[in-house]
């Protein structure tokens, strides 16, 4: 699996190098045009990236929110190329979907993994707003897969079919839900060793417990390394890309008392707005190569 994301990679770059080279036109008889030195993966996936956030097929409430999301920022510290395979779980809305699956449309592959909806629910709501997203705009999304799953008995794949994981502002309810422990197993099993698990949630205080804050939308740090490390995933880094200092965690309605919620209305919406979004962590995990552990005898 992982020759092959690398020689894909190569592939985009050497095609991306190819293009920039002087046609033969241009050439001086004799005299071998200038080669443009090879992009790096680093830099050509962070071009890939500006374009995609600055592309026209995202909505425009969903652009304003890039100043809170930090969206090139957070995907880089998680690891994105546009060769991976990649599971976002319960994408809602699509919001990172209208990044993500343009990005990985020729070289990867996107896979938008939604709760099987219930009969009127939110899941249904959601499943239904991303159906008619790719049905409307085949050029960006025609490549994209939906996905349901069973959030009581979470399966996303065949074992080791992806490269990546990612779930934004989700796992508070699963905690809620009982449901947590099954789905950081089953993020477990599809990845690749190596693969890696991106996680960005609301972030509680450091010394807030979790019962105390279960219903708030808010979840402690330590909860979800927890979650992750009994799952089997070593934690690989943590972030201040999505922190929030103005966020004091103690307001009416939880998490949802901020933008973009604003479950309040009109009461104190100044004050919610000059908040921001809410404090988050964002966590990389990744699942340990068997292989490349010494053997102890």
């Amino acid at each position: 699996m992982k020759s092959r994301v690398y020689l894909g990679l190569a592939a985009v770059l050497l095609a991306a190098c190819s293009s920039q080279s002087a046609p033969a036109s241009a050439q001086v008889q004799d005299q071998p045009a200038a080669l443009v030195p090879p992009t790096s993966a680093t830099d050509f996936t962070a071009s890939q990236l500006d374009q995609m956030i600055a592309g026209d097929w995202r909505s425009p409430e969903h652009k304003a929110r890039d100043v809170y999301r930090h969206p090139k920022a957070t995907l880089q510290f998680f690891g994105i190329r546009p060769d991976l395979t990649v599971i976002e779980i319960t994408p809602g809305g699509g919001w990172y979907t209208e990044i993500l699956a343009p990005l990985l449309r020729d070289n990867g592959h996107y896979i938008a993994a939604t709760p099987k909806p219930a009969a009127d629910g939110e899941a249904s709501r959601d499943l239904n707003g991303l159906k008619a997203k790719f049905a409307a705009d085949p050029a960006h999304y025609g490549k994209a897969q939906l996905e349901e799953f069973d959030p009581k008995a979470p399966s996303f794949g065949a074992p080791g079919s992806a490269d990546m994981v990612l779930t934004f502002r989700n796992v508070h309810n699963w905690v809620e839900a009982n449901t947590a422990p099954a789905m950081f197993k089953a993020f477990f099993a599809v990845l690749r060793p190596g693969g890696v698990l991106g996680v960005e949630d609301h972030r509680a205080a450091d010394n807030a417990s979790l019962e105390a804050v279960k219903n708030s939308g808010y979840l402690p740090t330590n909860v979800v390394i927890k979650l992750a490390t009994d799952a089997g995933f070593q934690l690989q880094g943590s972030s201040e890309i999505n922190a929030n200092p103005k966020d004091t965690k103690d307001y009416p309605q939880g998490v949802w008392t901020l933008p973009p919620t604003l479950t309040l209305g009109d009461q104190d919406r100044q004050k919610y707005l000059a908040i921001g979004e809410s404090d988050r962590m964002t966590l990389r995990f990744v699942k340990p190569d068997a292989s490349a552990t010494p053997s102890r005898h």
